[in-house]
C-alpha cells in the first residue's frame, strides 16, 4: 500500500476528529513549529474535536498547557493525553499500590507513579525495590542513575524477586529543533535491558511499554473525545511509534515529514504523507 499526499484543509473535511503528536508535530525543543499555532486555532474555529496525545511522561497535563500557553499555543488542560497518565492506572491494575518504585524521570513523572499508589524510592547506592519506571531523560543526575536502578533490578532478581519494569515512553529519540536529535526514556530502557540480557542470559527481562506504538493512548484519547476510532486521524512524525501506534488502534494516520520518512521498504506504513500541519 502506497499512502497519499493531502493536505490538513482535506483532513478536516474528512475526518470527524484529530489526534495530534506534539514533539515534531507542534513543537521541538527551540518552540512552536511552522503551522502549529494556526492549526490549533483552525481546529477550535471548526469546533473539531481533537486531543493531544503524546508519548512525553515527564509534564503532567496542566505542566502541559502551561508550557503551551507559554509559546503561544492555546490548549486546555483537558486537550491532553500523555503516557504518564497511563501509569497510575497500569499500577492499580498490578495490585502495586505501596510498592517500591524507582522512577527516572522529573517530578512530575514521580507524581504520576504516586497518584498510582506506589511509594517512591530515592535513587541512590543500595536501594530496593518493587518497580522501575523509566519516564524521561530528564530531571535525574544520568549515569549514576541508571547505574543505581540497574543495580537495584539485579539485586532484586538475585533475591528470588522479579521487579515489574515499566516504559511509558518507548520513544528512542525526539527532535531537539535545528536538525538535531536527543536520545529520550526508550533508548535508556533499552541499555537496561541490554544489561539484564547480559547479566542474565534468556532471562526475557524487558520493560511493559504504555505509551505509542501501543493502542492505550489512542483508546483514551478516542474515548475523551467519545468518537469511533473509525473517524479519527492521527498526525505523528515517526512510522515508529505515531504511525504503527494508530494503526494498532484501527485509527488512519498521516505522517508529517520529520523524525521519519517514508519509502517503500518502510516498515509501517501511513494512510497519509503530509507536506506541513499549516491550514
Amino acid at each position: 500500500m502506497t499512502p497519499t499526499a493531502t493536505t490538513i484543509g482535506e483532513l478536516l473535511e474528512r475526518y470527524r476528529g484529530v489526534l495530534l503528536d506534539v514533539f515534531g508535530v507542534l513543537l521541538d525543543a527551540s518552540g512552536a513549529l511552522p503551522g502549529a499555532r494556526e492549526l490549533l486555532v483552525e481546529l477550535e474555529r471548526r469546533g473539531t474535536p481533537y486531543a493531544i496525545v503524546t508519548n512525553d511522561a515527564s509534564r503532567s497535563t496542566a505542566t502541559y498547557a502551561q508550557k503551551f500557553a507559554g509559546i503561544g499555543l492555546s490548549a486546555s488542560v483537558e486537550r491532553f493525553v500523555t503516557s504518564g497518565s497511563l501509569l497510575p492506572g497500569f499500577l492499580r491494575s498490578r495490585n502495586l499500590a505501596g510498592a517500591r518504585i524507582c522512577v527516572l524521570g522529573t517530578a512530575d513523572s514521580v507524581a504520576y507513579a504516586v497518584a498510582g499508589g506506589a511509594v517512591p524510592v530515592g535513587l541512590a547506592e543500595g536501594i530496593e525495590i518493587d518497580v522501575l519506571a523509566v519516564c524521561d531523560d530528564d530531571g535525574f543526575d544520568f549515569l549514576p542513575s541508571i547505574e543505581h536502578a540497574l543495580s537495584a533490578v539485579v539485586r532484586a532478581i538475585d533475591a528470588g524477586r522479579r521487579p515489574t519494569l515499566v516504559l511509558p515512553n518507548p520513544d528512542l529519540v525526539y527532535p531537539k529543533g535545528k536538525g538535531e536529535l536527543g536520545f529520550t526514556a526508550g533508548a535508556i530502557a533499552l541499555l537496561i535491558e541490554a544489561a539484564l540480557a547480559r547479566r542474565f542470559p534468556g532471562g526475557g527481562i524487558t520493560f511493559e511499554q504504555l505509551g505509542k506504538p501501543q493502542p492505550h493512548l489512542f483508546t483514551a484519547a478516542a474515548d475523551k473525545l467519545g468518537l469511533p476510532a473509525s473517524s479519527l486521524v492521527m498526525i505523528g512524525d515517526q512510522l515508529e511509534t505515531d504511525i504503527a501506534g494508530a494503526r494498532a488502534a484501527r485509527i488512519d494516520s498521516a505522517l508529517l515529514a520529520g523524525v521519519s520518512r517514508w519509502t517503500p521498504v518502510s516498515p509501517v506504513t501511513p494512510t497519509w504523507l503530509l507536506g506541513t500541519i499549516a491550514p
